[in-house]
């Protein structure tokens, strides 16, 4: 049987075994293969009553494979973008806010690790630009890359 012909419940099925995903992102993912007769709105329903799709499970797993790499706010951006209600979001930036400067400055010791700490202010601006770009905040870039200045590393 080609992918194609799959039900729609065997595609969300498909989908969940990857990896978690919201019922939004289902919703998009499933919404083009609908057929007549098929109610996707009671499917994604069934799924979450039998704990196959799971808002909690979805953050954790955002957790657990983006904040190694990236800060708070882009952790929290895909969060949103996967349509988790603002409490489970608030909830997640409480667990991030506390890790977020050692999370920084392992971001940065691997990226700039064996480089002379920033010694010129347009080194100092690429190394800030780096670590916001990977959504860390402004004063935690700040303490990170002045950190590596000093020979700080805050450990």
């Amino acid at each position: 049987m080609g992918f194609a012909r799959l039900s729609l419940k065997a595609r969300a099925l498909r989908l969940l075994a990857q990896r978690e995903h919201s019922r939004s992102e289902l919703e998009a993912k499933l919404g083009p293969h609908v057929q007549e007769g098929e109610d996707l709105a009671a499917l994604l329903d069934e799924l979450q009553a039998r704990d196959f799709i799971n808002a909690e499970r979805v953050a954790e797993s955002v957790l657990h494979r983006r904040a190694p790499r990236f800060g708070s706010q882009r952790v929290l951006q895909e969060l949103r973008r996967k349509g988790l209600d603002e409490e489970l979001v608030r909830a997640t930036a409480a667990q991030l806010a506390g890790t977020e400067l050692q999370r920084a400055r392992a971001v940065w010791r691997q990226r700039f690790g064996g480089a002379p700490p920033a010694s010129t202010p347009q080194e100092r601006a690429r190394q800030m630009r780096f670590l916001a770009a990977r959504g860390f905040a402004a004063d935690v870039v700040r303490r990170v890359v002045q950190g590596a200045m000093r020979g700080d590393d805050g450990e």
